[in-house]
């Protein structure tokens, strides 16, 4: 599940696992399907 979240710019969507955001939501879901549920290696 992913969990949305109010930034200054806008509205993201954060994955409730590893918590990478997205600005789309269906990104966010897409993603969290496929995530492992470890800190993400590359930059957010």
């Amino acid at each position: 599940m992913v969990a949305q979240s109010q930034r200054d710019d806008g509205t993201w969507w954060e994955c409730e696992d590893c918590g990478l955001l997205f600005d789309d939501k269906s990104d966010a879901s897409e993603h969290e399907k496929r995530c492992d549920a470890s800190e993400p290696t590359y930059i957010q």
